[in-house]
């Protein structure tokens, strides 16, 4: 493996770039392909089907194809089914391994390793494969991790360091939290544009006009029914029943609405419109400025499982984790786990360590 500083030299002494690998070059893993190659990463990739490998070389999301035994970072993005036999060919080579798949529950439960970090980037586009890739996807996105007992905080530092880096903010999570949660934001949501898309279809078929009437407003909840169906096949299948909570419901809220329209009751459909318009206004946006940001700093025992503890009860408080870095004593089984948060947020976060009986403090973020 390479140095994960990038402090090799390469000829005439200059820095060597840091290396990554891809397994699969769809839209997703071109995306990182492109936003690495960006950032001076020299990345090598290989996919299922040969000619979208090297339609992915063609279009600047790789250096080379093929797998790269040196990568310090591979990033496996295929449906959810194959991760887990594509990530253990890829962990025999003795790098850190992390995944793009939108299940996390069966991906965890398959690989119990400590160089493999569960991930999700939270973005796409309705268009599909390479031509749609784009090296400012991630920019602005949630990316969830969801390492468990097993991962190596080290492992974990490098997938958040690399993620942050693409420009998307980080959410730690535990699988089965993760899964549940999906199911609400992205999976039903999903399912729900298809169905309304397909109503329109079919009443298009006796109103020539209804499509051609389609603005904005459907336009834009429609638009990830254009997406890859390919992919919801495996996401249906390993997360059907937190699909089907979300799916009940959301058709329970559904038939309310419903009545409150049928009822002509205007003052709670007024007060249903105004609170959908305030949650959605509020919904959260990026990382504040740097004078905003605060350093935590909490002592770790050197151990798989410790830093996903420390960055998920992050998450349960609502803290965003902006940078983090975990920085070794010689000699020690410790370690000095740095994690940069907005400062209006550093004590609340040193509070509840302190709170679980861990050495944790505070600093102004030089």
């Amino acid at each position: 493996m390479g140095d994960p500083t990038g402090a090799d030299t390469g000829a005439g002494g200059a820095p060597a770039p840091r290396r990554a690998g891809l397994v699969g070059t769809g839209l997703i893993g071109a995306s990182i392909g492109k936003a690495l190659r960006d950032r001076g990463w020299h990345v090598t990739g290989t996919d299922s089907e040969p000619a979208r490998a090297t339609a992915a070389l063609d279009a600047g999301a790789l250096d080379a194809l093929g797998s790269d035994p040196d990568a310090e970072i591979t990033f496996v993005a295929v449906p959810v089914g194959a991760v887990p036999d594509a990530a253990r060919a890829v962990l025999a080579d003795g790098g850190v391994v992390t995944d793009v798949g939108s299940v996390k529950s069966p991906v965890a439960a398959a690989l119990p390793h400590s160089r493999f970090v569960g991930g999700h980037p939270m973005a796409g586009s309705e268009a599909q494969g390479v031509a749609g890739s784009r090296a400012d996807m991630f920019e602005g996105t949630t990316w969830v991790l969801t390492p468990t007992e097993t991962t190596d905080p080290a492992a974990q530092a490098l997938v958040h360091s690399v993620v942050r880096s693409l420009g998307a903010d980080v959410v730690t999570l535990a699988p089965e939290d993760h899964d549940r949660l999906v199911a609400t934001v992205s999976h039903v949501p999903h399912l729900t544009a298809v169905t309304l898309m397909g109503l329109a279809a079919q009443r298009a078929e006796q109103e020539a006009a209804l499509l051609r009437l389609a603005a904005g407003g459907f336009r834009d909840m429609t638009r990830i029914a254009a997406g890859d169906a390919g992919i919801w096949l495996d996401i249906c299948e390993d997360n059907r029943t937190a699909i089907l909570d979300v799916l009940d419901d959301l058709i329970g809220r559904l038939a309310t609405m419903r009545d409150v329209v049928d009822r002509g009751d205007g003052t709670e459909l007024r007060e249903r419109l105004l609170a959908a318009q305030v949650a959605r206004r509020n919904l959260p946006t990026g990382a504040p400025p740097a004078e905003e940001l605060a350093e935590v700093r909490v002592a770790i025992p050197d151990q798989p499982g410790e830093l996903a503890a420390v960055t998920t009860l992050a998450t349960e408080l609502g803290i965003n984790v902006y940078d983090i870095e975990v920085v070794h004593a010689a000699g020690e089984r410790r370690g000095l786990l740095s994690l940069v948060v907005s400062t209006e947020q550093a004590d609340v976060l040193v509070d509840a360590l302190r709170g679980r009986g861990r050495v944790a403090s505070t600093h102004e973020l030089a």
